[in-house]
């Protein structure tokens, strides 16, 4: 609770509700009488190791939803009327009801906040939005449409009281409390055991599914390693009818240039008997 001299104000935080979600992870092999702590740790203790697992949570604001919450004004004086007024950080995201009024000596006023709904969620879950709520004494018999922003001002002889008020971000839906072993026939001990079964079970899940992503990431290499091969094996034999082609392509250029030639010399041959016959007949 806030307080001042003139009103209390309670909560001291305006808390808006937003989805947790936790996973385990294995954390680490450790002796027998160590101890680590993060979030919530089980463990398996077996006679000469600990298996640690680590549960790890993160938050998520509920997106196109609107978040309300709510404070409560208090006059703590018995003659005085208290105006106020809220102010944001970030007004285009809250919306103040109301956001000023007057609240009579010994009276209470509720004013509630409400979140508009948020397209994206922060991403390390802290909010660094603040509320600042100012107070006031102003004079019997006025009413919350008389309160004006000029009021608020520090002037001289005029006490203005400030409450700064954070915003956070809580569980939506909280985990309930674990017992403390008061009911009959249950320990604290009965519990760690029951955890313990229940994490060891867990470990052999999760080492059965380790075992059988090793097969078959070993099956899957060996297939790999298969067609690698096989894609190698392919390549030399391409490679290697490539060469033969190009061999049968320039024997047969030598054969039809030798053809050539000898038709060129019989035909220069005829030519030539021709020729001779013809001068002979002259």
């Amino acid at each position: 609770m806030t307080t001042g001299d003139l009103v209390n104000i309670h909560p001291t935080e305006l808390k808006f509700p937003c989805k947790f979600f936790f996973f385990f992870r294995l954390v680490d092999l450790i002796p027998p009488l160590g101890f680590i702590s993060l979030f919530f740790t089980f463990s398996i203790l077996n006679s000469n190791w600990t298996v640690v697992w680590v549960a790890c949570g993160f938050g998520e604001v509920e997106l196109k939803k609107q978040s309300s919450c709510s404070m409560q004004l208090t006059n703590k004086t018995t003659t005085q009327c208290v105006a106020f007024k809220v102010k944001t950080t970030n007004p285009r995201k809250y919306c103040v009801r109301p956001n000023t009024g007057v609240v009579l000596p010994g009276d209470s006023c509720n004013v509630t906040v409400t979140m508009q709904a948020q397209k994206e969620a922060p991403l390390d879950m802290q909010c660094k939005d603040k509320f600042l709520v100012q107070t006031v004494v102003v004079p019997d018999g006025t009413t919350s449409k008389e309160v004006l922003a000029e009021m608020f001002d520090k002037e001289a002889g005029r006490v203005i009281e400030d409450f700064k008020l954070r915003v956070v971000y809580i569980p939506a839906n909280p985990p309930s409390p674990v017992p403390e072993g008061s009911e009959e026939g249950n320990s604290p001990m009965a519990s760690l055991n029951e955890i313990g079964s229940q994490t060891a079970s867990l470990f052999d899940d999760v080492s059965r599914t380790f075992e059988e992503t090793n097969e078959k990431s070993s099956e899957a290499w060996s297939m790999i390693s298969k067609l690698t091969e096989e894609k190698t094996f392919a390549t030399q034999q391409s490679q290697k009818l490539r060469l033969e082609l190009e061999m049968l392509r320039k024997k047969s250029s030598k054969k039809q240039s030798g053809g050539h030639s000898l038709v060129l010399m019989l035909l220069v041959g005829l030519l030539g008997c021709v020729i001779g016959y013809i001068l002979n007949r002259i």
